[in-house]
Parts: structure tokens; sequence; C-alpha cells
């Protein structure tokens, strides 16, 4: 085997997908810490410890405790080289996390035992469908009450259109709870209440052996054998095969905050998750050991360091190997371009790298070269596609509230938006700035960078609009004829692309059967 081969099969690059506070970002520290990557998890509710999570750095991450920004982790485990993208949960970063899951080649879903599945994980979810990337669950939060592990399996399949079969399960739950059977290795893991990485492991592969009861009395051996002739006789029998094909989830359970169930998680996946796997590009299908370099742009960052007014385009690489200083070609501009200081991330740690391979995910410094989406190659003309962007739902003008500050804040709004943070639309009939997101606390975000990044203060404008959208027609006159009679509606996107603004469902609507020459899209990706 060769060495780029060998190389690309032992990377594991996936992202942790859930909805707010199901412990997504709790799990990722209790990863890294198996990785020997970091050495003392911040414990996110202890104050003894001031530290808070490695992968949320931001200063606004914080002070709100949530993640905002899709952060990158890699790390070495056993023989394989792991790359986590931990995304944010919040409804309102939804975008940055669609298209983080461009970038991966499988997912660990994190759900709440109590809870069950919220909204934001079947959306989530459709994405992974539609790409067909392997799912696995972890349901958390074992040491507290919750529902039926049966019921919860029930309403995973039903929730996620997906098929289950269990690979650990639980014995009791809440203040009772008493471990976990591992099914996947028959082996028993005992739970002792604690922050550590102790977990007491007692081979047994015959679950009718009397050691069951020794370990866990006679009442729970019973129950759990009973559970585990249903879990047989109920649930498909594992077949990795169908896991990789998107068609089937193994669900483990545990509890990240307690670091229980986490390293058997850990050891299951890296066994049985894909590698990197085919990437389709427009002009072709991509193989990520046979081909030459090439890698795309999913995700950019302003200011990832804050004395150093610096952008960071994330590319994920999907063949071959990425070395410093070699020349590559940016197929949007059609030039060559080499590049000295390609990094690789620790969340906010950055480290300067030689070579990279596909799979993994390097930090390019960026200084308004690139753009989401944009791809770079040995030498070959591709596009990857499949890097959205939605219609916006919620819109602002954005004023300046210091007029001594205008070149700042015009800096700003500039980076921000090339970060896909937002949108912009510039109207063409007073020359306003229109800002368009899919939640309001992206409004709070802008405002909040804008000030302590940038220095720039603004102010929000209301604005009443429905929807924004692209418009295109293979018809000139009918497309001029358009934008004459909307003209008071019609703005610029920030690639110049003509963009139309509705402000009612009706105005849509009418716009749409009046004018059939003209193509109306909702996501800019056409």
């Amino acid at each position: 085997m060769s060495e780029l081969t060998n190389e690309i099969q032992r990377r594991r690059t996936f992202a942790i997908i859930s909805h707010p506070d199901a412990g997504k970002t709790t799990l990722t520290e209790k990863l890294l810490l198996f990785g020997g990557a970091i050495h003392v998890a911040g414990a996110v509710k202890s104050n003894k410890i001031k530290k808070t999570a490695t992968s949320d750095w931001m200063e606004i991450e914080k002070q709100r405790g949530i993640s905002v920004a899709t952060s990158v982790m890699g790390f070495d485990y056993d023989d394989y080289k792991i790359n986590i993208l931990d995304t944010p949960g919040h409804q309102d970063f939804a975008e940055d996390t669609y298209r983080t899951l461009t970038a991966v080649d499988s997912v660990i879903i994190v759900v709440d035992i109590a809870k069950g599945v919220e909204a934001q994980t079947r959306k989530l979810m459709e994405v992974c469908r539609m790409r067909k990337t392997p799912v696995m669950i972890f349901v958390n939060k074992m040491d507290r009450d919750g529902q039926d592990p049966f019921d919860l399996l029930d309403e995973l399949e039903q929730e996620l259109k997906i098929h289950v079969r269990p690979l650990s399960w639980p014995i009791e739950m809440g203040v009772k709870f008493k471990g976990v059977y591992n099914i996947y290795e028959q082996k028993l893991d005992l739970y002792t209440p604690s922050k550590q990485t102790i977990t007491e492991s007692v081979q047994i592969k015959d679950i009718s052996s009397p050691e069951l009861e020794k370990q866990i009395g006679d009442d729970l051996a019973k129950k759990l054998r009973a559970d585990l002739e249903l879990i047989e006789g109920v649930y498909p029998t594992f077949d990795v095969a169908t896991y990789l094909k998107g068609d089937l989830a193994p669900v483990f359970f545990g509890s990240a905050l307690n670091n229980f169930g986490v390293k058997e998680l850990l050891d299951c996946f890296v066994r049985i998750a894909p590698s990197p796997r085919v990437v389709v590009a427009e002009e072709r299908a991509v193989d990520p050991e046979k081909d030459p370099f090439s890698g795309f742009v999913f995700k950019i960052h302003a200011n990832m360091d804050p004395n150093h007014r610096s952008c960071i385009a994330f590319l994920k690489i999907c063949s071959g190997k990425f070395e410093r200083n070699a020349n590559y070609k940016h197929v949007r501009f059609d030039k060559m371009m080499k590049f000295s200081q390609a990094t690789a991330f620790m969340a906010q740690k950055k480290e300067t790298v030689d070579e990279a391979y596909a799979g993994d995910i390097i930090g390019l410094p960026d200084t308004g070269n690139f753009k989401i989406g944009d791809t770079l190659t040995s030498g070959e003309s591709l596009h990857f596609k499949g890097l959205p962007s939605f219609s916006p739902e919620m819109f602002k003008y954005i004023e300046n509230a210091d007029p001594m500050k205008a070149k700042q804040l015009n800096k700003g709004i500039d980076q921000l938006m090339d970060e896909g943070v937002a949108q912009l639309f510039v109207n063409q009939f007073n020359g306003r700035k229109i800002i368009g997101t899919v939640g309001q606390l992206q409004f709070e975000v802008i405002q909040y960078r804008l000030l302590h990044e940038y220095g720039a203060q603004c102010k929000w404008e209301p604005i009443h609009l429905y929807k924004a959208c692209w418009i295109e027609s293979d018809a000139p006159e009918a497309l001029e004829n358009f934008k004459k009679r909307k003209y008071q509606y019609m703005a610029l996107d920030k690639q110049g692309r003509d963009v139309f603004l509705a402000d009612s469902a009706y105005v849509l609507q009418m716009a749409q059967q009046d004018f059939p020459d003209i193509r109306f899209h909702f996501s800019s990706e056409f």
C-alpha cells in the first residue's frame, strides 16, 4: 500500500451535530481528551476552572455559552488521524452547519435522552440523507432521567427516517444509572459518577453467565437479558455496509459530561466510519487516493486572531496531497498560487503544516482571494458543487452610527459577509445596504463583532420584506422589463447578481405569474 493510500485511509473526518444543549460541545471535548489533544476539559459549568470549552473561542461564544462558528480540531488516536468539526446547534446559524456537512465523510448526532429528537436535528438529518452521509447516534445525559430507551429508538426511526441498531444498552438511568452493556464488544461497562476517565469494564461474552448477576444483581440481570433478546428480535443485525450507505444508524448510550460511554463510541467509530470518499465535481467524480490534489473552500472566518486583521479560508482536501509552497490553480481566477502559511487547527491554536492529505481541513490565509465554494487543484479545472446559500428570512437596513468610522464599517461588513454569516444586498433604488439573515441572533452577532473587531458602530433600521430571491432569464428584454417595472425592489448581492426583494407573499406570487420568462431562485446555488 502506498504512503498516500495509507495516509488517506487512516483519516476520519466527521461533524458532530445536535440541537442546542444536547451536549455536543462537551462530547467534542471528551473526544479531544482521549486523543490527548487537551489535558483538562473546560468543565463548562464549573467556576473553579476558569476555562471555557476548547472549541468555543470567540468572545461572544464565551459570554453566551453557545457555539456560533464551526470549529475544526484534528488529533491522532490509535493509528487514526481524526478531524472533528464542531458545529453551531443554534438554528440561527444553520447555514454554517449545512455548509460544514458538505466537508465531512460522516456524522455523529447527539440526542438528549430526556428531550429526544428536536426540530434542528431533523433538518440537519435531511441534509445527511440528501448526501447519503453515514450517521451514528450518541444518546447523552443517561445520568439524568429521560424517556424509555425503546421509545426513544422508535422516535429516532420516525423522526430521522433511518433504521437504528443499538450497539450499547443502558442499565437503568438517572440516579439509578448502573452503566451500559456494550453489545459491539460484548462487555459490561459499569458507571461510577465522576468526571475522570475511569470506566470499569467486565468482559461478558455469554450474556447468560452468572457473572452478570454478580455485577449488577438478579433483577437488573434479568431485565438486561430480556432487553437484549428483544433487541436481537426487533432490530436488524448490525451491518457495516448498510451503515456506510447511510441506511442504518448505530446507537450508543452514555453521559458525555461524566465521560461515560465516549471511549466506546470512539473505538467503534474509528473502526467502522468511512475514510475520505469519492467526491462528485461538476466535471467528473474525484477519487481521493488516485487523483492529484484538489479541494474546496467551505467556510471563511474573519479575525481568528484578534491581533491581526486576517481572514482564514477553510479548505477541505478532496483528493491527493497538499504540499506547502507548491503551485496550485485557483480555478475561479484561472491563475496559479502558492501557500507558505497553510495551517492545521486545534480550535484556535494553529500550526503551520508542510503537507496534508485528502480528508484533512487546512486554513489558508485569505486577503480577499477566496469566496465560499472556490476550488484549488493541481492544475485541472474542477468545480465542486453543493454549497448552498439560502434565501434569508429577516432583513434590516444597516446604517453607520459613527460618521468618523465609515471605512471600518465597510471593511467589517465586507469581511463578515464573505464569512457567510449573513447576506448583503444593495438596494438599486436608494443605494442603502440591507443585511439579510435566517435568525435574529445573527444581527446581534454582527453588531457585536463590528464593534469589538473593527471598532465600528452600526445601527439597524427596520425594513418590511418577505423574501429575497435571485432572478435570471434567457430573454434579456424580459429581464430589463422586469427590472424597470420593479426598480424600487431591485438589489444586487455581493457577487453583483440581480435580487428581487418582495415585500409580501402576494407580490411574489403575482410577479411569478406576470413574468413567466423570469426564473426565481430561493437559494443562490444555481
